[in-house]
């Protein structure tokens, strides 16, 4: 649909793909869904601690873009970097401090939660790289039109529907870690086959497609099992902080992910070989979700009542 919407109307109108179905999600919610509310929940917001988190980020993000421009030891990267550092040590300092913070840091006491947040980073940093780069590799090096490359890329995400709501379950029988730590193998390896076997030349059907359904496997397994991991043993009134503690880390990790491809990109376009870019960005993704189910089968613990006690203090 996106590529669809920015061969005919431009890419601003890609922005508009979401709005129908935001709209049919709130009329559901509205119907089917049961109003609760917190009313000991506090009714103060954490702005300042929010800014800092944003502007850290967005500070971040912003010196790996430009790192190929402006240098990665520049003096120009190295205030921003410092900058950006300062914010984020502030907000985990405000976070600790305040009685009421945007996100409650004391939830890492919990293995869990800490295994499910860095564990979504780092797979977010690949994943949504992943969808970045084979986009541009076939509009940019197969040449194919923003219409016939979303639809090219399309079987993935497929694999990966049929492959998601079991995965659920079957991390809440076997454990998250396991499914979590073999969808991430599965990417990894698919990943590394297409680096290894991918050419200028197109050959669609005989490897991009098996690929992209193979990785699309990995994928169902551990996006919804990352989802739900972060909140699978905490009590009601805290599901909504973990949940919270869980978007937050990913979302980090996906502007992180895409703003370092985009610089490997960037710099090995000014070379003689600029395909090397994305070689680059397909190890570094295949690296960074294996990484991914590393963290999950080596750190994700069910948690001990005196953890989830200490937690919620």
């Amino acid at each position: 649909i996106g590529g669809f919407l920015v061969d005919n109307f431009g890419w601003h109108s890609v922005f508009l793909v979401n709005v129908p179905f935001c709209l049919v999600a709130f009329f559901i919610g509205l119907k089917l869904l049961n109003e609760s509310r917190d009313e000991t929940a506090p009714r103060t917001v954490d702005y300042l601690g929010a800014l800092l988190v944003v502007f850290g980020v967005g500070l971040l993000t912003l010196m790996i873009v430009q790192s190929d421009e402006w240098g990665w030891i520049s003096s120009r990267s190295s205030i921003i970097f410092a900058t950006a550092f300062i914010l984020l040590a502030s907000f985990v300092i405000r976070c600790n401090r305040v009685a009421h913070p945007v996100l409650d840091l004391r939830l890492f006491k919990l293995p869990f939660v800490t295994a499910a947040a860095i564990s979504g980073l780092v797979f977010r940093m690949g994943f949504f790289s992943m969808i970045f780069i084979n986009t541009q590799w076939l509009q940019t090096v197969w040449h194919y039109s923003p219409s016939l490359s979303g639809l090219a890329g399309s079987p993935g995400p497929l694999a990966a529907a049929f492959v998601a709501a079991p995965a659920g379950k079957l991390g809440n029988r076997i454990g998250h870690g396991k499914v979590v730590s073999s969808g991430a193998l599965i990417m990894s390896v698919g990943i590394l086959w297409m680096n290894l076997h991918i050419k200028p030349e197109i050959h669609y059907w005989d490897m991009f497609f098996p690929t992209i359904v193979f990785v699309g496997i990995g994928v169902g397994l551990c996006i919804s099992t990352l989802t739900s991991s972060a909140t699978a043993y905490l009590p009601q009134p805290r599901l909504a902080m973990g949940s919270a503690l869980s978007n937050t880390s990913g979302q980090i990790g996906a502007a992180l992910g895409v703003a370092l491809v985009s610089s490997m990109l960037v710099s090995a376009s000014k070379t003689d070989d600029p395909i090397s870019g994305f070689h680059h960005a397909w190890l570094m993704m295949s690296c960074v979700i294996l990484l991914s189910g590393i963290t999950m089968i080596t750190l994700y613990r069910k948690p001990t009542a005196e953890q989830l006690a200490d937690a919620s203090a």
